[in-house]
């Protein structure tokens, strides 16, 4: 018997449409969880506008979710690297909102 060889990590090809491709900008995040999910609504906030909609919501795993929160750090702490630091204007907890259950599409 010969000793196994370590399989090379096996390429995932993406792809990217171009509705997808041209992104959503979103000033907004409204975070939900249950004990089985995460819930990202994406909606942005104009000035003189007192209604939001949500652009696209995302639903992953805990798992899922804390990996993603481990390569925003890593990704942050690269950009701040190059960049300088990032800085947060007035109470950055206002920008986000999490907790409560997620809102209902109309």
């Amino acid at each position: 018997m010969t000793p196994q060889q370590p399989q090379a990590p096996q390429q995932l090809n993406i792809e990217l449409n171009e509705k997808e491709a041209e992104g959503i900008y979103s000033n907004l995040a409204i975070i939900s969880h249950s004990n089985a999910e995460f819930v990202i609504d994406f909606t942005r906030v104009l000035p003189g506008i007192p209604k939001a909609r949500v652009h696209a919501r995302i639903i992953m795993t805990p798992i899922h979710a804390k990996l993603l929160s481990n390569a925003l750090q890593e990704n942050i702490g690269k950009y701040e690297k190059q960049h300088g630091e990032i800085k947060l204007p007035g109470d950055p907890s206002t920008m986000f909102q999490t907790g409560g259950t997620p809102p209902v599409m109309h």
